[in-house]
C-alpha cells in the first residue's frame, strides 16, 4: 500500500489516510451560520475519500471575521448546523476538523468577489484589532491596538469556541496563526511594535499564541488533537523566519500541540514569494526534523506522486491540499488508482470504481 493511504493515529483519532482538505474560506455564511453550501462542500470531500477535512477559518468573535460572510462559532446557535456537517463527514469515514481564527487587522473586508476591500462603517464595517496600530496596507484603516482586556477576551473567545467545536462534533482543532491574521500579527516584529509583555523580544511576541494554546488545551479533551497553522516565513528581510518557526515549534510541542501546519507569508504586503510546486514543503521538513514534531505540508501540491514522495522522504506526516481538492473533490479516489492502492469507494459509487 502507498504510504499516502496508510492510516495515521494522533491521540485517539485515526485518519484513514494522509490526505487533508485544507481550510478554505467559502465566504458563504450569514451571521456566521453554516448552511447547505458548507454541507455539500465539506461533505463531498468526505465522499471523495480525504482522511481529514478541516472546515474553513471560523471566527471566534464577530470582529474576528475577515468578511461579513465568514463562518463563525462565537455563539451557541452556530452549533446545530455544524453538527449536521460533522455527522455526515464521519458517516463517510473521514475526520471532521475546524480551524479557529481571528482576522485581526485583516478583518472588516468585503468578500473576494465583492471587491476584497476594507468596508466603511456605512457598509457594515467595524474597527479592527491588532497588536499595534499598524495597518496591513497603507490604504487600509488603522487598527486599534489591543488592550490587556482585549487580550484576555480573545483567550476567552478561543476557549469558548473550542467548547462549541467539540459540541458540534469536530475531532481536530486547528489554531490559525498564519497568513497575517491576529495570532500571526503578534508573532512578527514587523506588525508587533508593543513594548509590554506581548511585544519586543521573541519570547514576548510568541506569548499570546502560547497562552491561547494553554487556554484551548485546558478545555480540549485530552484525546483530541490540536494543530497550529503558522506562516513559517514572512518572505521579508527582518521579518519572521524559518529559524523563528523552528524555535516556536519546539515551544508548541511542549504545550501538547500535536501537529504544525506549515504555510507561509500573508502578514506583510511587500512580501516577495516565488510560488512554484512544493515551494513550502522544505518548511515542513525542517520543522519536523529540527523541532521533533509532526508536520503537515501545504502549498501547490497537486499530484498523487508528489504527495507520496513527500511522505516517503519523511518531509511531513500529512499532506494538506486546497485548490486541487476544489478542482477534484474525488482526488483521493483517483490518487489511490495512480499509486496502485485499492481503497474502498462509497457503496453508492462502487459501480464506477476504476479498475
Amino acid at each position: 500500500m502507498a504510504l499516502l493511504f496508510e492510516p495515521l493515529s494522533i491521540r485517539s483519532i485515526q485518519f484513514k489516510n494522509r490526505i487533508v482538505v485544507s481550510p478554505m474560506c467559502e465566504y458563504s455564511s450569514e451571521d456566521g451560520f453554516a448552511n447547505d453550501w458548507h454541507l455539500v462542500h465539506l461533505g463531498s470531500r468526505a465522499v471523495g475519500g480525504a482522511g481529514l477535512i478541516i472546515a474553513e477559518a471560523t471566527a471566534v468573535s464577530p470582529e474576528g471575521r475577515i468578511t461579513p460572510d465568514d463562518l463563525g462559532i462565537w455563539k451557541d446557535a452556530h452549533i446545530d448546523f455544524l453538527k449536521r456537517i460533522t455527522a455526515f463527514i464521519e458517516a463517510h469515514g473521514s475526520v471532521p476538523g475546524i480551524q479557529l481564527a481571528h482576522a485581526g487587522r485583516k478583518a472588516s473586508h468585503s468578500s473576494p468577489w465583492k471587491g476584497n476591500r476594507p468596508l466603511s462603517q456605512n457598509e457594515g464595517g467595524w474597527t479592527t484589532l491588532a497588536p499595534s496600530a499598524v495597518a496591513y496596507k497603507e490604504t487600509d484603516p488603522l487598527p486599534r491596538k489591543m488592550s490587556t482586556e482585549d487580550i484576555e477576551q480573545l483567550k476567552n473567545d478561543f476557549t469558548n469556541a473550542t467548547l462549541r467545536a467539540m459540541q458540534a462534533g469536530f475531532k481536530v482543532i486547528e489554531l490559525h496563526a498564519a497568513h497575517g491574521y491576529l495570532l500571526n500579527e503578534f508573532l512578527s516584529p514587523l506588525s508587533n511594535h508593543r513594548t509590554d509583555d506581548y511585544g519586543g523580544c521573541f519570547e514576548n511576541r510568541v506569548r499570546l499564541l502560547l497562552e491561547v494554546v494553554d487556554a484551548v488545551r485546558s478545555v480540549l479533551t485530552e484525546t483530541l488533537p490540536l494543530f497550529v497553522r503558522i506562516s513559517a516565513s514572512e518572505w521579508v528581510e527582518g521579518g519572521w523566519s524559518i529559524e523563528d518557526s523552528v524555535q516556536l515549534a519546539k515551544l508548541l510541542k511542549n504545550k501538547a500541540v500535536d501537529m504544525i501546519d506549515c504555510s507561509s507569508g500573508g502578514n506583510i504586503s511587500t512580501q516577495k514569494i516565488t510560488v512554484k510546486p512544493l515551494y513550502q514543503v522544505p518548511f515542513a521538513e525542517r520543522i519536523k526534523k529540527e523541532a521533533g514534531i509532526a508536520t503537515a505540508a501545504v502549498g501547490m501540491i497537486t499530484t498523487a506522486e508528489e504527495c507520496e514522495e513527500i511522505l516517503q522522504r519523511g518531509q511531513a506526516d500529512l499532506v494538506i491540499m486546497a485548490r486541487q481538492l476544489l478542482r477534484d473533490p474525488y482526488f483521493p479516489l483517483h490518487a489511490a488508482k495512480k499509486l496502485n492502492t485499492d481503497i474502498p469507494w462509497p457503496v453508492q459509487y462502487e459501480r464506477a470504481k476504476l479498475k
